[in-house]
């Protein structure tokens, strides 16, 4: 047998020639693959690189820059960290990502575990985690072990399974109207400080028109490099103010450097009452995983042709490995907080691209970002930001919703969703809306005979009553005190 057909992907590959058009190219190749999760997985043998991988590539190291830094920040704010130590961490944080887990873990090991991204949601937590006490380390720790017991007994894939098309599709509604709502915000909000509101409103409608254009010629998945490349234009166009400022360079690789005393973090190492603090936080911030996660799978499934569910993202091990990834990055001194990859894979199922040769090619480009420095400035200037966010990732969420919520009785369930995650948050509006909609209460009636006890209520009640009673202990609940700040002021 000839070294060239010594894989079932090689047996099952056929030239690009052999395809009416491009699209039926990038489909067989999706159901050609037959990943190995944890073995060896190599190019050529196991996949190849197409021109397509450098979408959600570029879309990932922008998303990367941008959400890492608005965690670090978060932190570096109330402890009273500068700007110079976000970007060091941030970079340091960017090698950590790319070297031992992008290229590793989906480029080679398992190209069926998406890419270990940022916790985005935990964002406005952050403040209060610290003013709580509570120690990045001690937070990352926690998280990770936390993720890898669930992903380990398989719990996220059984909280996917309970979770009905309705739900799903009114989460992605909620949170791409939300997303997309606040960039717009943040976009105007950046124009109006140099006394130019309207170029906003510009650039905004050019975009929506070149979405809407690339909708037409079904290449939507060009939106982030020519969306993003489009608004700098304008932006540089109306003389909007830019600066490249940071410099070219290698972070501190060091993690005594990174939890000093008197460097980096300047806070030590954690102890027993820092790992307290953080406990309902870390909770929450794995338990919002599953919605995400399985948000990103179900993206993939409508995108994806039939007969490619081999590659198809699986939950379970996308959780083991954003856990591991957390804590490793937590103990060389980074301040990220894992989660899936957004930016990376709604992109890459658009484009119909697998998870590892973008993954390859994402952490070639976090490696050169992370260096050169340059391309950061970039990547956060609002113009890219916004707009990247925008048609990469919340548009797509709202066009997947709306394609969950079209047939039967789903329309209950997701308006349910988006009710009570309006009224508290996406964590809430989920696990109360899996419960009603497993008991029969909403949704399809016929779904819930189907679960068994353990399906129908047992799970879905434990996770909504754990949930609510860790949500009730921060204060997330609008207009009740914080359980916690109570118990300590009766102390």
């Amino acid at each position: 047998m000839s070294v060239q057909h010594n894989s079932p992907y090689q047996r099952q590959h056929r030239p690009r020639q052999q395809f009416s058009d491009r699209k039926a190219y990038l489909e067989h190749e999706l159901q050609a693959m037959a990943p190995r999760r944890w073995r060896p997985n190599l190019p050529l043998r196991d996949y190849r690189f197409e021109w397509e991988d450098l979408v959600p590539a570029t879309a990932a190291t922008i998303g990367k820059i941008v959400m890492v830094a608005a965690i670090v920040a978060a932190f570096a704010g109330p402890l009273g960290l500068s700007d110079a130590f976000v970007i060091e961490n941030v970079r340091f944080e960017m090698l950590i990502a790319a070297v031992l887990f992008v290229i590793l873990v989906s480029g080679f090991l398992n190209p069926v575990a998406n890419l270990a991204g940022t916790h985005g949601p935990l964002i406005p937590l952050i403040p209060l985690i610290v003013a709580a006490g509570g120690h990045p380390m001690a937070l990352g720790i926690m998280i990770g072990v936390l993720g890898f017991l669930l992903g380990i007994t398989k719990g996220g894939s059984l909280l996917a399974k309970l979770t009905s098309n309705g739900v799903c599709g009114g989460l992605l509604l909620y949170l791409g109207f939300i997303g997309l709502q606040a960039q717009i915000k943040h976009l105007f909000s950046w124009a109006n400080g140099f006394d130019m509101g309207y170029l906003a409103f510009v650039i905004i409608l050019a975009v929506i028109i070149l979405y809407a254009y690339l909708e037409h010629l079904q290449k939507r998945w060009l939106a982030i490099p020519l969306g993003a490349a489009l608004a700098a234009l304008l932006a540089w166009a109306f003389g909007a103010p830019f600066a490249f400022q940071t410099e070219p360079g290698i972070p501190n690789l060091n993690p005594a450097f990174w939890w000093g005393e008197e460097t980096g973090w300047q806070l030590g190492l954690p102890n027993v009452q820092h790992f307290l603090a953080v406990a309902p936080f870390a909770v929450l911030a794995v338990a919002m995983w599953s919605p995400d996660f399985l948000g990103h799978r179900v993206f993939q499934q409508l995108n994806y042709p039939a007969k490619s569910e081999r590659v198809l993202m699986n939950i379970d091990d996308t959780m083991c490995a954003a856990a591991t990834r957390q804590v490793t990055g937590s103990l060389l001194g980074g301040g990220n907080i894992a989660s899936s990859w957004g930016t990376y894979i709604i992109p890459a199922a658009i484009a119909k691209r697998p998870i590892p040769a973008g993954a390859v090619l994402t952490g070639l480009l976090c490696i050169v970002a992370a260096l050169w420095g340059y391309p950061m400035d970039l990547a956060v200037w609002p113009p890219v930001l916004s707009v990247a966010l925008m048609v990469g990732v919340f548009i797509p969420l709202l066009e997947a919703g709306m394609q969950m919520t079209r047939e039967g009785k789903t329309t209950q369930s997701a308006a349910i969703v988006i009710f009570s995650s309006a009224l508290v948050n996406p964590v809430f509006g989920w696990s109360l809306t899996v419960l009603l909609d497993n008991l029969g209460i909403i949704g399809c009636k016929e779904r819930g005979k189907d679960l068994g006890h353990l399906g129908r209520w047992i799970v879905p009640g434990v996770v909504f009553v754990v949930l609510c009673a860790v949500m009730a202990a921060i204060g997330m609940f609008p207009g009740i005190p914080a359980l916690l700040s109570a118990f300590r002021i009766e102390l």
